[in-house]
Formats: C-alpha cells, sequence, structure tokens
C-alpha cells in the first residue's frame, strides 16, 4: 500500500516509521538535532511548496543498506492518517 505526501512523491506504508507534526515536534530540542543531521547527510525533502505542516521518516532498503529518507510535506498529521486508513479499507475490500 501506498501513502501520498503531497506533489509527485508516494512512499509505502511498510517503509513509514514514523508521521510526525512539525509544529508541535520541532521545539524540541532533540528532534531539530535530528532533522539537522538527515539535512546534513542529505536526506530531507522537502515536498512542500507551501508551509510544512508534518514531517515523515521512511527506511529505504536499498542495495540490502538501510536508509531514512525524511520527507516534510505541507499535508498535516490528520490528513495523512486518514488517507492511510483510506488505502487499508481499499486493501480489505478487495478480499471480499
Amino acid at each position: 500500500m501506498y501513502l501520498h505526501l503531497g506533489q509527485d512523491i508516494v512512499v509505502r506504508s511498510s517503509d513509514i516509521v514514523g508521521i510526525f507534526d512539525i509544529e508541535n515536534t520541532s521545539v524540541s530540542k532533540i528532534t531539530k538535532e535530528y532533522l539537522g543531521e538527515q539535512e546534513k547527510k542529505h536526506r530531507v525533502i522537502n515536498v512542500s511548496a507551501e508551509l510544512p505542516k508534518s514531517f515523515i521518516v521512511c527506511k529505504d532498503q536499498k542495495d540490502d543498506e538501510d536508509k531514512i529518507t525524511v520527507y516534510i510535506s505541507q499535508i498535516s498529521c490528520a490528513t495523512l492518517k486518514k488517507r492511510s486508513g483510506y488505502v487499508d479499507r481499499l486493501g480489505l475490500m478487495q478480499h471480499f
């Protein structure tokens, strides 16, 4: 199953480690440090043309190496949650 994060970016649901509200979590020193480290490693992709509302941490499984990619999205956590649930329901409906 896949989740659309904004613009042309779609990720596999199984690759998602976490979806975080950027406004609430970015006040934390630890979160700021984490995002800064990932940005230095060129692992942050901004898919937001507007004010960002969430960031999504994904684990890429390429070349037998786990790599983290952080996506910055203008879509809220609540909307992403609804989208992921909708996709899950569609998958269940196909089994009947």
